[in-house]
């Protein structure tokens, strides 16, 4: 055979086949180089709008974080599907209604939050689940009355929330606050820590928050003083309340009181809620709970734990 392709008559025969073939290669490598050029050029131009759509993320997750992060409030407000949940299916236990009605309100009472704090001067004070939940389902357990006793408010604001949540219910609430409005938040045997937020914790930023509660808030009754003072308690008990919430001085002695005043003043299928029940940083909340009602002489039962706050139904 090579002998053959050496012969000159041999390669002037197939010279014309050589040249296709060899035109034919250059035409597919031509455009085999053209694709990947193409190709890479596709390639840098989906990098490049890749790179854009990421810095636009990242721009839209700063504006996010300013919106929803914790500077300045206790925690950051990002819920997730599974927190949700639970809370949900808390709600549902504790309150015996429907899943679509817990999963509403919850839903709401978190816009809600984050709308007041956005406007607010001042803070919601807990977890974004604890607060959430008591929002949620303090309507759904269909208080009584309309009297509501809050004990220990900060800035004011989970009143203003709760008022809207009750409303929304049917429900224009009658407010009364009782706090000792002292400049700053008070526990006793806790070290102070600084309020995140900057604001102090004095009565007009309890009114102007409490205003962004509706009617209801504006017409609050605020008692200045600390709920074990006699003189305090004899100011706001002409009346039984419908919901009383609890989250005043957390020390296993200072609940112990709160619900021994709560007893007198609870109307017949009153709602009692008890904030930072269960919660490792304030173990005197659910010490004192649990002394108080394993003696079984009180007019409260338990209905159940929705996040870290403890719902307690007074009976007739």
């Amino acid at each position: 055979m090579s002998s053959l392709l050496k012969n000159r008559l041999t390669r002037r025969v197939l010279a014309p086949a050589a040249a296709l073939v060899d035109r034919r290669v250059q035409s597919s490598a031509s455009k085999l180089r053209k694709e990947i050029e193409s190709d890479r050029r596709s390639q840098v131009a989906d990098l490049d709008s890749m790179r854009k759509k990421v810095a636009e993320l990242g721009d839209q997750q700063f504006a996010i974080g300013l919106l929803f992060d914790k500077t300045g409030r206790s925690g950051p407000r990002l819920p997730t599907p599974d927190r949700i949940d639970t809370l949900v299916r808390e709600m549902v236990a504790v309150s015996g209604r429907d899943e679509a009605d817990a999963r509403r309100n919850v839903t709401i009472a978190f816009r809600n939050v984050i709308a007041l704090e956005a406007l607010a001067v001042g803070r919601l004070a807990g977890s974004t689940y604890n607060i959430c939940g008591k929002l949620a389902t303090v309507p759904l357990l269909d208080p009584p009355n309309e009297d509501v006793l809050e004990i220990g408010t900060l800035h004011g604001l989970f009143s203003a929330a709760l008022m809207r949540m009750l409303h929304r219910a049917g429900v224009e609430a009658r407010l009364t606050i009782v706090d000792p409005l002292a400049g700053t938040q008070l526990q006793p045997g806790a070290r102070p820590v600084g309020e995140p937020t900057g604001t102090p914790v004095r009565m007009d930023v309890v009114r102007a928050n409490l205003a962004l509660g509706g009617n209801a808030g504006e017409r609050a009754r605020i008692e200045q003083g600390f709920s074990g003072d006699p003189d305090t308690r004899a100011a706001v008990s002409d009346r039984k309340y419908g919901v009383i919430i609890v989250d005043g001085d957390h020390s296993a002695e200072g609940v112990m009181a709160d619900l021994e005043w709560a007893e007198k003043i609870a109307a017949p299928g009153g709602i009692v809620v008890l904030d930072d029940y269960g919660d490792a940083a304030w173990t005197g909340v659910q010490e004192a709970a649990d002394t108080y009602l394993e003696t079984g002489e009180s007019r409260f039962e338990m209905l159940g734990r929705v996040s870290t706050s403890a719902f307690l139904r007074a009976r007739s």
